[in-house]
């Protein structure tokens, strides 16, 4: 496991990229690299460097109806500026150089097979097509910088790429890789944790569902054409059999969900095994999830179904809690793994839960996912994070298909969704279920989505594809009911029918005319003329 985000500080000066407007400016004069490039470990050294870019644990979901931290976030409540710099644009392009300087560099590696040679740049293209997935995302049209730049190097002041044009090469990017990426089954426990050709099959189908339904709702560009893409590309995966579910939803985010065994993992950064054999550790529980930086709100409790695949506004097993505990009955048991709820085991000076702390978990709520005891009491966790699970694509795969033919048969929603349900104690979905309980598919495809997906920072891009952002993000943030009986006395606002009004409306703004894209930093305008800002920034 070490072996793989481990490198030699040689590797790392070979493949540093600088940092803002620098990022693709490396000089081949600034370093010395003639005696690198030459074996088999030479790329895999090189390839290593791109692992550290892996996203770690965040409270991305902030930003979206699920969840809230202890302040407001400007992107929530609609007060942000454009930046004089930004992270979220310089990190790719430093990701994005290095990849570059192996896909040029890895064929002077005469000792290398061509098939080792090929494998490396296939894991320097996935990195690529990562990088600008993150630009793409937030930014729509940037830069496209498909090699090392010196200061001489006119792409510097070039324009952004038509946003089309940068999807075609991500996709070529992880067509490459997953022709030329070794299998789950072939990388075994030795190379667990490299990319695999299934890993860049599922990150394609993550890209051309949000293009997809990007363009489909945002009415701009082939919706069609990135739907097939998304489609075809999470059926790969699932025809690949390389993966299948965990069996058990809660474990999939502890210790008990780690390594070759867990065949739902696709994707992950891995932290390590032990205190004494790990690359780093995460502070994620309580830095985040108790001290309050990331607390579920009462919208995403309330799209979670009863046992009988309705919801609580629809079903008969739903009755008005008198306690929290009664939150959770007959619920989705994904509910249950993602809340903590009273009765779970929660931290070494608090041993069992019974309700949150309202001066951290504003909501009254408080997530569950990776939180473990132990990694409390010692503030260094080592539990892995997922990045692509096999859960996705089967959810990529319903949404897909439904989206290109407004239609989806009960035989895709077993393949995909009822898989996911069944696992989390959840009746069937069926054509028939939709239509004698006055539900819409679309509807139910969409809850599928955020419950199994919650806590993983997937929402607030999800209401950006889907152009609802609009609609959901302006809403007030609501938490539990206020049960007086449970809650020690606390000054807390409260609606009219007792729920914890953590953020009113008025707070909480969003305006499509400018934010379904994010500001381009001001100072890589100022450095690059041709650069134009984003709409009503």
């Amino acid at each position: 496991m070490k072996k793989i985000l481990k490198y030699t500080a040689y590797s790392f000066a070979l493949l540093l990229g600088l940092s803002a407007c620098d990022v693709n400016r490396l000089p081949e004069t600034a370093i010395s690299d003639d005696t690198f490039w030459r074996s088999e470990s030479d790329l895999k050294q090189a390839a290593n460097y791109l692992y550290t870019w892996m996203p770690g644990f965040n409270t991305d979901d902030v930003w979206s109806d699920d969840a809230i931290g202890l302040a407001s976030n400007g992107i929530s409540d609609g007060s942000r500026l454009a930046p004089s710099t930004d992270g979220s644009y310089n990190t790719p392009y430093q990701l994005i150089r290095a990849a570059n300087n192996i896909i040029e560099k890895a064929p002077r590696a005469a000792s290398a097979s061509p098939a080792a040679i090929d494998r490396y740049i296939a894991e320097a293209r996935f990195f690529r097509a990562f990088g600008y997935f993150s630009l793409v995302q937030r930014y729509g049209s940037v830069p496209l910088i498909l090699k090392t730049l010196t200061d001489e190097s006119p792409e510097l002041t070039a324009a952004a790429a038509p946003r089309e044009q940068i999807v075609e090469q991500m996709y070529q990017d992880l067509d490459f890789a997953a022709s030329k990426l070794p299998t789950p089954t072939q990388l075994g426990n030795a190379d667990y944790g490299r990319i695999s050709n299934t890993a860049a099959l599922a990150f394609k189908a993550r890209v051309a569902l949000f293009e997809g339904t990007r363009a489909k709702f945002h009415s701009a560009g082939d919706p069609i054409k990135h739907l097939t893409a998304a489609f075809n590309a999470a059926k790969a995966v699932i025809d690949s059999r390389q993966h299948d579910l965990f069996a058990n939803y809660f474990n999939l985010f502890q210790y008990e969900g780690e390594g070759r065994q867990n065949r739902e993992n696709i994707m992950v950064r891995q932290y390590g095994v032990s205190i004494t054999d790990r690359v780093s550790t995460h502070a994620y529980y309580r830095g985040s999830i108790e001290n309050g930086n990331i607390n579920p709100t009462k919208a995403l409790s309330d799209a979670y179904v009863m046992s009988d695949g309705l919801p609580i506004t629809k079903s008969p097993l739903y009755k008005t809690p008198s306690a929290t505990i009664e939150i959770f009955a007959n619920r989705d048991a994904r509910m249950i793994a993602t809340f903590m709820k009273r009765g779970d085991a929660q931290m070494t000076t608090k041993p069992i839960f019974d309700v949150a702390n309202l001066s951290f978990n504003k909501t009254g709520y408080m997530f569950r996912k990776f939180a473990n005891v132990d990694d409390w009491n010692t503030q260094a966790s080592r539990i892995d994070r997922p990045i692509l699970r096999y859960a996705e694509v089967l959810l990529t795969y319903a949404e897909a298909r439904f989206e290109l033919d407004n239609a989806i048969s009960d035989a895709d929603l077993d393949l995909t969704l009822n898989r996911l349900r069944a696992r989390a104690g959840v009746a069937k979905l069926t054509n028939a279920f939709v239509t004698a309980n006055g539900l819409t598919m679309r509807e139910e495809i969409r809850r599928e989505r955020r419950v199994e997906l919650a806590q993983e920072g997937f929402r607030y891009w999800d209401l950006i594809r889907w152009k609802t952002a609009e609609i959901e993000l302006p809403k007030p943030i609501l938490g539990i009911y206020f049960f007086k009986s449970e809650f020690p006395p606390a000054t807390v606002n409260l609606t009219p029918d007792n729920f914890i009004l953590v953020q009113g409306a008025n707070f909480r703004k969003f305006d499509p005319a400018k934010d379904y894209l994010w500001p381009l930093p001001i100072n890589e305008i100022a450095l690059n003329p041709s650069l134009k800002q984003n709409p009503g920034w």
